[in-house]
């Protein structure tokens, strides 16, 4: 079968479609390996294997063609013809080969089997899997990810956390009885630590890499790779001009390279001995600029890649506790020192860092309204063993840094001091006891345990006397004629406590966990005593700024407990995260990236000249920008000032040619003084050819293109 480079056919005059009657083949000659097609009244054109203009610059410049200019449908007669001898078609050394047909001759590689037709497919589980992995691996579904990893991250800011304050989980859980204990099972109270924001954490750090690798390979490869070669017209796209010049094609695209590149083009000239379809000497110039952006966009998925990797490191090799500090006592950076604590997976908790720290006063300032106005916490601390002491304060978010370890306030209240005496007025027990905090005036429940009264063990069992007390702290304390004892400020400024007394089994020395705010009154009695309010009453209120009015007596034994001064603590929060700056170095470049993405503009420009008839040469630009379409067109006309000027003294201006000029047809009408496109005439049926790499129908596009600039 003969082909050709050209076709023959007939052209309609208006609309440009092909006449099939021109085109209809006997298919009998097919089968004997050659075609004749006889032409009626031809016109000689461009292949159709070769694009347009436009075509070409919009695929050149990275945009996606027209997907029906890739499925161009064969002529009836041609269609026909390959029905009925397909194997004219056939690649000449298909018949020496095997048949994929052949069951003996399998060709599909391994994890494939033959289907349908010969064709080998993959094994459905391996076909799930790939799609599987090409679906979690998208952008989009990284996205989605990224939105429920926010989503999992609001229970967190919404509900106490353990790991932060677990004061007030326990109050949350004591006020929502139904509610509370269901969203500890759910993790609700350590969102952050739970199993389904984990997995959600792994599969978002998973997806984005998988989205990345490809891309970076890609961008890799688009950085050291030239900018696609100019379109054989830039000047039909829009913006685009052509001017004449009296350098020489090579010496003027020699002068328009170094100009763009003096404007940061990434500019490249075609080489001396390249040549188009034509034979023609080849010289052009194709730049482009604004790789910044897509760098910026990578940078900005790496560095949130590397924070997510930075704040999964630091959950392994950091550790966080917490721990109830009050006035004039301390603690040592050791984990039975805290009252909670939680470490990472890779901490040896026996190799933590030995500071210590002493809170020396706490101090506390409201506003008249009773709002709060500044806490502040004055500690002595010692960097590690046989250090020398500092000073230091600690306010809320002003933590104090020691090596990799940060010391932040999270809370304070009030701890009454309690001291109990026997019938001899020896002390038996004394202690601050922090009360935990109720409501924004600081009304604190107070719970007293004392294992080791000296009381005699009852019964067969022997059965320790322990006591145990509860009550209601409050620090300005006011008499409301519906609450009772109530707090009219959060200061200490007239400590009250409203207060009851429990003999019998706290079961103490069992080895069971027991929570130290609550009292557990199975194996108790209530005792009565005597006080301020009264003798053999089950309720007493003491007034802790009265030394008449702070004690109580008539306890088993003949036993008295004192609540002699008010004391207060604070609650620090002990974090240690060696992966903090690595995190924040990621959360800039994140910042950057994103400015980077958002603010360059990724823009392309051709030059090519082409030998005047009169010496010299035509020097045609153009170019084509992925998004801004006004700031590039005004950018474009400072280029073409630009190159204009570096091309040597300005010659005359001329239009773009058009199809019906090069063909040698007169145009409508031409102003040779002006550097806009000339104008076709609107009603012209004339068939034109193109120059090399164009078409019938791109050179109809370029002119409407002219007409509208």
């Amino acid at each position: 079968m003969t082909s050709s480079t050209r076709s023959n056919a007939r052209l309609a005059p208006a609309s440009g479609t092909v006449d099939p009657a021109a085109l209809a083949v006997d298919p009998a000659p097919l089968a004997a390996g050659s075609v004749d097609v006889e032409p009626i009244d031809t016109v000689e054109v461009e292949s159709d294997l070769e694009k347009s203009d436009l075509d070409s610059a919009v695929e050149s410049a990275g945009f996606d063609s027209d997907a029906a200019a890739s499925a161009r449908r064969l002529p009836e007669g041609h269609a026909d013809a390959r029905a009925a001898a397909p194997e004219a078609f056939d690649p000449p050394d298909s018949a020496a080969g095997p048949s994929s047909d052949d069951p003996g001759t399998p060709t599909g590689g391994p994890g494939r089997a033959p289907g349908a037709g010969g064709r080998f497919t993959r094994h459905p589980a391996l076909a799930l899997a790939v799609r599987s992995w090409r679906q979690l691996t998208s952008m989009r579904t990284a996205l989605l990810l990224l939105f429920l990893l926010a989503l999992a991250a609001v229970p967190g800011s919404l509900l106490p956390q353990r790991a932060i304050n677990p004061m007030r989980v326990e109050q949350y859980r004591a006020d929502h009885p139904t509610l509370g204990p269901l969203l500890d099972r759910f993790s609700g109270f350590d969102v952050f630590a739970a199993p389904w924001f984990a997995a959600i954490y792994l599969l978002l750090f998973i997806s984005l890499i998988g989205c990345l690798s490809s891309r970076i390979r890609w961008h890799a490869r688009a950085l050291f790779t030239a900018p696609p070669k100019a379109p054989a017209r830039p000047g039909r796209l829009p913006g685009g001009s052509a001017w004449t010049s009296p350098m020489e094609s090579a010496d003027a695209m020699a002068a328009a390279r170094q100009a763009l590149r003096r404007r940061r083009f990434r500019a490249t000239a075609t080489a001396g001995e390249a040549h188009d379809a034509k034979g023609t000497a080849d010289h052009s110039v194709a730049a482009e600029k604004g790789y910044l952006r897509e760098t910026g966009n990578l940078v900005f998925h790496i560095a949130l890649v590397g924070l997510l990797a930075a704040v999964g490191f630091g959950s392994w090799y950091g550790y966080s506790g917490t721990v109830l500090v009050v006035s004039g006592s301390g603690f040592a950076n050791t984990i039975i020192s805290y009252d909670q604590f939680n470490a990472g997976q890779r901490v040896d908790t026996a190799k933590l860092r030995p500071f210590s720290l002493t809170l020396d006063r706490f101090n506390a300032t409201f506003q008249p309204s009773g709002q709060p106005s500044d806490f502040r916490a004055d500690v002595t601390y010692a960097a590690a063993l046989n250090a020398p002491t500092r000073k230091a304060t600690i306010r809320v978010n002003h933590p104090l840094v020691i090596g990799n370890a940060k010391i932040y306030l999270i809370g304070h209240g009030f701890a009454p001091h309690f001291v109990l005496r026997d019938a001899a007025r020896k002390v038996v027990w004394e202690a601050n006891v922090p009360c935990t905090p109720r409501d924004g005036m600081f009304t604190s429940t107070c719970t007293v345990k004392i294992p080791d009264t000296g009381l005699p063990a009852l019964g067969v069992r022997k059965e320790p006397q322990q006591l145990a007390f509860s009550g209601v702290f409050t620090p300005t304390t006011r008499l409301d004629p519906t609450q009772g004892y109530v707090s009219a400020f959060p200061a200490a400024r007239a400590p009250g406590l409203t207060i009851t007394g429990f003999v019998g089994n706290l079961h103490l020395n069992e080895g069971i966990p027991q929570n130290v705010y609550t009292v557990d009154t199975r194996d108790l009695r209530q005792i009565t005593m005597t006080g301020p309010a009264g003798s053999e009453r089950t309720a007493q209120v003491l007034a802790l700024d009265n030394p008449r009015q702070r004690t109580l007596t008539g306890l088993p034994g003949g036993m008295s407990l004192e609540a002699d001064r008010v004391a207060e603590f604070a609650t620090f929060q002990v974090k240690s995260d060696p992966f903090k700056g690595e995190a924040l170095l990621f959360a800039v470049l994140i910042i950057v990236g994103l400015i980077a993405s958002l603010r360059v503009r990724r823009r392309r420009v051709w030059v090519r000249a082409r030998p005047a008839a009169a010496g010299g040469c035509t020097v045609e630009i153009g170019g084509l920008s992925r998004s801004d379409a006004d700031g590039f067109a005004v950018e474009l006309a400072q280029l073409t000032t630009l190159v204009r000027e570096a091309t040597g003294p300005a010659g005359t201006d001329r239009s773009v040619p058009t199809a019906s000029e090069s063909s040698g047809a007169e145009p409508a009408s031409t102003e040779p003084a002006s550097t806009e496109p000339a104008s076709t005439e609107p009603g012209s049926t004339e068939p034109s050819s193109t120059e090399p790499g164009g078409t019938a129908a791109g050179d109809a596009a370029s002119s409407a293109s002219e007409r509208e600039h």
